[in-house]
């Protein structure tokens, strides 16, 4: 709800053992807020202070950093450069040109950024002569590339980035960080097909070699994402892809008068890892990135579920969970997809049980990873704020939902003491589960489980059984937005259930 709401390319997929989630990345904030208005107890206001750039790694040692050869210039040098609007793409281009200026050769650049300023697709030309060759034309032939600078492998993977490579000629930078598109806010499970992007763009140029996850890197070595582009520059130069002197780039970085001294940093970060990539690699500190919920073996992934189940309520609730399992495990051993439906049950019972409301809520922010993740990312002197809609507070948005309201730091007190009240979850005492959604939820864990009892004692295909025990996925959210998705599951319940009688019937005639 927070990607259909604010519209906006700072909300980033993240993987975890639970699944697609999503992230705001600081780095391509533009801090309008729009976010705010996805009905979630999970954004939190941080005012005053400011956001807190990552330790850089030692300052980049160039000592043992041979000068490449670069282009001759016999002929004039295409560079096409792809990337996504408002993230500094175009800054490569001008800091081209501008070196190629101050070496007396003959730049002309083209920037075909449309109506994208921010988050649409942005394609440079740049091409380089020799300071006694003409260029009549900044825009590069199809096939006429010598480089492409893929800040964006999506915008590379394109019609119009495609084209311009051949993959006799063309040699690709491109940075392996997987960037939202459009088509990640309309659908919340869609599939970015990063490989396959990354296949079309390696044909066109003939080869992977230059393929790296420079955001990463940056946000390692730098601090900041940001400072991916330049990196991927001085990655090209060091390779010998780009035809103007060190002198002269390194004094277009300083004439641009933006972060001079970063990016001086990050275009030598760029020419280390293009000479020794194993060696930054095994020097700097990585993301250490949870291993996603579909690289998790079907062990791994009851361990995991356990764990949570005995955090969210208790040991009794995890036993619960594993008795099913077991049972599940015990019926489908042996028969086709059983593997699938193992998994299917794993993941899907187990989100069940362990539906967020209020208590769970509380819990996950008085948890230290909270109070980390805020020290991680901003200093100074901040105060924050939560935004929430408490469902005993009367009142309603302008949209019709129920009005959320920012309730300052001292709420986090208030969490500590409903964190020790979960026990009284689904008893008669719960404040909380006596709401239709609270209700809705529990009686998704009793139909869920009659649901399985259902798919055990039948013949049924496993297609159709897999769907009836897959259902309960495409229920997320919070409030009016949950409740939009469990009247759609509801329906699609009940026509696998009847799918799955009509052919349970249809066995029991026929013996």
């Amino acid at each position: 709800d927070c990607s259909a709401q604010s519209n906006c390319i700072a909300i980033e997929p993240t993987e975890t053992e639970f699944g697609r989630k999503r992230r705001i990345n600081q780095s391509a904030c533009n801090k309008d807020f729009s976010c705010l208005k996805g009905f979630c107890p999970s954004f939190v206001t941080v005012r005053g202070g400011k956001l807190k750039k990552r330790a850089p790694a030692e300052r980049p040692d160039l000592s043992a950093i041979p000068s490449p050869a670069l282009p001759d210039l016999s002929r004039p040098w295409n560079i096409a450069v792809t990337g996504v609007g408002g993230t500094g793409v175009l800054t490569i281009g001008a800091l081209i040109g501008m070196a190629a200026h101050l070496e007396n050769k003959n730049p002309l650049i083209m920037d075909m950024a449309g109506l994208a300023q921010k988050g649409g697709a942005v394609l440079s030309h740049i091409r380089i002569a020799a300071p006694d060759q003409s260029v009549r034309s900044p825009r590069i032939a199809n096939g006429g590339a010598d480089v492409l600078i893929a800040a964006d492998s999506v915008v590379a993977a394109s019609k119009d980035g495609i084209t311009l490579c051949d993959n006799g000629r063309t040699k690709t930078v491109l940075n392996a960080k997987v960037t939202p598109v459009s088509d990640f806010i309309r659908a919340r499970d869609f599939d970015f097909k990063a490989a396959a992007v990354e296949r079309t763009v390696e044909k066109a140029s003939g080869s992977k070699e230059h393929f790296h996850n420079f955001s990463e890197i940056a946000l390692a070595v730098a601090g900041d994402e940001i400072a991916a582009n330049v990196m991927m520059l001085g990655y090209a130069w060091q390779n010998g892809l780009v035809p103007v002197g060190l002198e002269a780039l390194e004094t277009a970085i300083q004439m641009n008068g933006v972060a001079v001294q970063a990016n001086l940093d990050a275009f030598a970060w760029g020419r280390i890892l293009a000479h020794d990539p194993e060696t930054v690699r095994a020097n700097i500190s990585l993301e250490t990135a949870v291993k996603p919920q579909e690289q998790l073996s079907l062990d791994d992934l009851i361990a995991h579920r356990v764990k949570h189940l005995t955090a969210y309520q208790n040991a009794s609730l995890a036993k619960r969970y594993t008795d099913l399992l077991d049972r599940v495990a015990a019926a489908v051993d042996g028969s086709p997809r059983a593997d699938e439906i193992k998994m299917t049950v794993a993941r899907n019972y187990a989100k069940l049980l362990s539906y967020k409301d209020e208590y769970e809520v509380a819990r996950l922010f008085c948890a230290p990873a909270f109070r980390e993740a805020l020290e991680e990312q901003f200093e100074g002197d901040y105060r924050i704020a939560l935004n929430l809609a408490p469902p005993m507070l009367p009142g309603k948005a302008p949209n019709g939902r129920p009005r959320k309201r920012e309730f300052g730091p001292w709420m986090l007190r208030a969490f500590k003491l409903l964190t020790h009240m979960k026990g009284l979850r689904g008893t008669a005492l719960d404040i909380f589960g006596h709401t239709a959604e609270r209700r809705h939820e529990r009686a998704m864990i009793s139909d869920y489980e009659a649901d399985i009892d259902l798919a055990l004692n039948t013949n049924a295909d496993a297609g159709v059984i897999l769907a009836l025990l897959t259902a309960p996925d495409a229920v997320r959210g919070f409030g009016p937005v949950k409740e939009e998705a469990m009247a759609a599951y509801r329906e699609r319940r009940a026509e696998l259930r009847a799918a799955l009688t009509k052919k349970t019937a249809a066995d029991i005639a026929a013996e």
